[in-house]
Order: structure tokens, then C-alpha cells, then sequence
């Protein structure tokens, strides 16, 4: 079995997540017999959410690049960044550190082919919402990405820096969301909403949400044990 690690601590709720599900999914799929490996390199969450929200993106993807080159060190085959957000600079840390991430937005992106969706809503920080980082892959299959409007927009993001990232959970929060969800199959005709955001699955999830979700971190960790256990 492949190492696997972990670019944590954006934000440390999902990272939990990510160590939890990956022990337990790893451990069924081996029938008892085996966890993974792994390790966790940790960054300063208000330090890397400050140079995002600064646009300075080259000391971010240096500071990304800095952690991808530990996780190396530690012996580590199978590295990714666990949050969609830090995604905007996946390809700049690949070139910094010559290693090959497991991405999200392309992890996701295949889960929509897998399901046949030609149109899906898109929910995540203001920055995975506004740029192109998320959406890339799915419109270059052919895949059309809608967002909220701008004031829905604002509010996502607020629940997610807010609360999500902090761990709370609010039933009013969930009522706000699937009401923005609701405005975009009612204007748009989206098929499923993508969770592009990995805190968003402490709210949303299949059961509560008024359509189908694509729930990122999910993808993106069935994707890390199937590429462990290769």
C-alpha cells in the first residue's frame, strides 16, 4: 500500500475528516487488515487564508510547496491539498515540487461524467465560486457550471468562514443553502449541486439537500484510497 499525505489544516475540520474516513474506508476495503500510512503536513490556516485573500499567490504556492516537499520526505506516494480552495494554485505547486497531486476538481469532474450531469450548480468559498480553478475540467468536458448570484455568493461564503470552518452547524444554515440551491434549478436548470467546498459536507449531504450533491471531499477521498491501494 501507496503512503498517503496530507496538506492539512484548511481548515482543520476537514482535515479531521479526511483522517477519519481514510482510516475507516482503508480498513473496509482491506477486510479488516489494513489502515494507511499517513501523514499530515499542517499549514497556518490564517496565514495561507491571508495570502488568498491578499492575491498573492506565488508565496502561497511557495508555502503549499514547502509542505508538498515534506510529505516527500516523509515518504509519502500518494499527496494532495485538502481543501478546494488551495486548488487554485495545484498547478504552480506542481511545477515547484515536480510531484503529481490528486485533485479535487478533477476527481469531481469525473464522478459528473461517471453520472451523466451536463449541468450542475457550484457552492464553495467566494474564490472556488468566482475563479476557474473548480470548473476548468468539467466545462472542457462539457459540463456546464453554474454560481449563485452575487449577494448568494457573499452569503455562502460568509456560513463557510463563519461557522463551517469552525465546526458549527446551524438548521437555519441549511435552509439558507438549499433555498440558493433551489433558485438555481428553478433558473437554470442545474441537474446536482457540487459541495465545492470541504466543509460543506458538515451540512449538506444527499439526504437533507433538495437535489442530488456531489459531495467533493467524499469524491476526492474514495479517489485517494483506490489510488493508495493500487
Amino acid at each position: 500500500m501507496k503512503k498517503i499525505g496530507l496538506v492539512g489544516g484548511t481548515g482543520p475540520e476537514s482535515t479531521v475528516m479526511y483522517y477519519k474516513e481514510l482510516n475507516s474506508k482503508i480498513d473496509q476495503a482491506t477486510g479488516g487488515k489494513n489502515m494507511p500510512d499517513l501523514s499530515i503536513e499542517s499549514v497556518n490556516f490564517r496565514k495561507a487564508w491571508e495570502l488568498v485573500s491578499a492575491n498573492q499567490y506565488q508565496e502561497l504556492a511557495e508555502y503549499l510547496s514547502e509542505k508538498v516537499n515534506n510529505l516527500m520526505k516523509s515518504g509519502a506516494e500518494v499527496i494532495t491539498l485538502t481543501a478546494v480552495t488551495m486548488h487554485m494554485v495545484l498547478d504552480e505547486v506542481e511545477k515547484n515540487t515536480n510531484v503529481s497531486l490528486v485533485s479535487i476538481p478533477k476527481a469531481v469532474c469525473d464522478e459528473a461524467l461517471k453520472r451523466g450531469y451536463k449541468k450542475v450548480g457550484l457552492l464553495g468559498t467566494i474564490f472556488t465560486m468566482e475563479r476557474d480553478f473548480m470548473k476548468k475540467d468539467m466545462l472542457q468536458a462539457g459540463i456546464e457550471v453554474v454560481v449563485p448570484d452575487k449577494a448568494d455568493r457573499e452569503l455562502v461564503a460568509k456560513r463557510i468562514f463563519e461557522e463551517l470552518e469552525f465546526g458549527i452547524v446551524k438548521e437555519s444554515t441549511l435552509q439558507e443553502l438549499n433555498g440558493i440551491i433551489r433558485k438555481m434549478q428553478e433558473e437554470h436548470g442545474i441537474e446536482a449541486v457540487i459541495l465545492g467546498c470541504t466543509e460543506l459536507p458538515l451540512v449538506l449531504n444527499d439526504k437533507n439537500c433538495v437535489l442530488p450533491c456531489m459531495d467533493s471531499i467524499e469524491i476526492h477521498i474514495n479517489k485517494l484510497v483506490e489510488l493508495a491501494l493500487r
